[in-house]
């Protein structure tokens, strides 16, 4: 009897507790930050700046990979006839030709990357402003980006509206101090800025 009752009272409590305990959730948000960034128009900008760039380095390696393979062909015909120094000679020119092509494909690489770099920090410095802006508007807690987790509902994905308030130009640094909370000033917000 003692314990029957001493749960009817524990239940009561849980009851009671339970607006409490929800109150104190935090609110959590999505964000795939990769896929908005590629529905901006500043992102569509700076995606078909880095295909053109892409385009050229691979028209340029492409051409020279069609040359080395002629090339290798060529040898492969002409081992029988060649003498044995005068194919050496040819085939360790091909492999330096080879070399400078793989030398050339790692520089492209690196300047493809430090091209999209380029383009794209602007970008994501502007969206991290427009999501900090609409969790302040929202009272959301945390904002997670949508590849980092393995499930969210539907209904916490704030995708689509950082992309429409983006590229209305939402993300403007004039505009970031009036979305301040009561109590919240621009001095706590300097200390934040970790992108």
């Amino acid at each position: 009897m003692v314990l029957r009752a001493t749960a009817v009272i524990l239940a009561a409590v849980l009851v009671l507790m339970a607006p409490a305990v929800a109150a104190a959730a935090p609110k959590i948000g999505v964000v795939d930050m990769q896929g908005a960034m590629m529905q901006t128009e500043d992102g569509l900008r700076a995606q078909a700046t880095i295909k053109k760039f892409f385009d050229r380095r691979q028209h340029e390696l492409d051409r020279r990979q069609e040359e080395l393979k002629r090339e290798r062909e060529e040898l492969a015909k002409q081992a029988r006839v060649l003498s044995r120094a005068s194919l050496q000679r040819r085939m360790e020119h091909w492999q330096r030709r080879m070399l400078e092509v793989q030398t050339l494909f790692v520089e492209y690489n690196k300047e493809l990357q430090k091209k999209q770099g380029e383009l794209t920090q602007p970008i994501i410095r502007k969206m991290f402003r427009v999501v900090r802006r609409i969790a302040r508007r929202r009272d959301i807690d945390m904002v997670f980006d949508k590849t980092a987790v393995p499930y969210a509902r539907a209904d916490l994905d704030l995708t689509d509206m950082v992309v429409q308030m983006y590229n209305s130009g939402g993300g403007g640094d004039a505009a970031e101090g009036s979305d301040e909370k009561p109590g919240e000033s621009k001095g706590a917000e300097e200390g934040d800025k970790s992108e």
